[in-house]
């Protein structure tokens, strides 16, 4: 989804929750991870992976001028012999420590191994954040969380995009007082016009 379809679908989300909620959370996102410094580890579950959220954080890290908010992503059935910025395991919850931020997106609850790893980054004093269903044990041990069930108004794919484009959005303050019209037509210009990052 590109800048101008996130336009579009906040100006149809308009006078909703979602775009409090989505670019709250999207706010606890970016001051963890500029705050800290430490790194953003995004993880899915065994069954899904959150490629899109990761793509689109890495577009709005460079677009932002934020190195901060492009993720590892760590893959379940990561193997050694794929690209290095495919290969990150679930080995690496389990060495989280403080200052580094876990975001875990989770369409149903995550199974055992997975929420004692992130249990595990925790303790260890990693802020984690969710991003799903809600069910289990997640939102218990989430700093932050975004709950998007099965039967809300919106899916995970498109709060995710909505997500990582506030990350992105919010890391340029506005200059005093709420941003102009002006400004962010000429933001969303430079946007459009620059040259892609690299993809995955």
């Amino acid at each position: 989804m590109d800048a101008v379809r996130v336009a579009l679908l906040r100006e149809v989300l308009a006078g909703t929750e979602w775009l409090d909620a989505t670019r709250r959370f999207a706010g606890a996102l970016r001051g963890s991870v500029v705050s800290h410094g430490g790194g953003l580890l995004l993880v899915g579950t065994e069954e899904y992976e959150p490629w899109h959220l990761a793509a689109h954080l890495v577009d709005e890290a460079a677009w932002s001028g934020t190195p901060e908010l492009a993720p590892t992503l760590v893959r379940h059935a990561a193997r050694p012999s794929d690209p290095a910025h495919l290969a990150v395991g679930p080995g690496r919850l389990t060495a989280a420590r403080r200052g580094e931020t876990l975001l875990v997106v989770a369409p149903r609850g995550p199974g055992a191994p997975l929420l004692e790893r992130v249990c595990d980054a925790r303790r260890a004093g990693a802020t984690v954040l969710a991003l799903g269903a809600g069910q289990g044990e997640l939102p218990a041990l989430a700093h932050e969380m975004l709950t998007v069930t099965d039967a809300a108004e919106l899916d995970l794919d498109t709060v995710q995009h909505l997500v990582g484009a506030a990350a992105g959005e919010d890391a340029v303050p506005a200059p005093r007082g709420r941003r102009r019209l002006r400004d962010r037509v000429t933001r969303l210009a430079e946007q459009l016009t620059a040259p892609p990052p690299a993809r995955w």
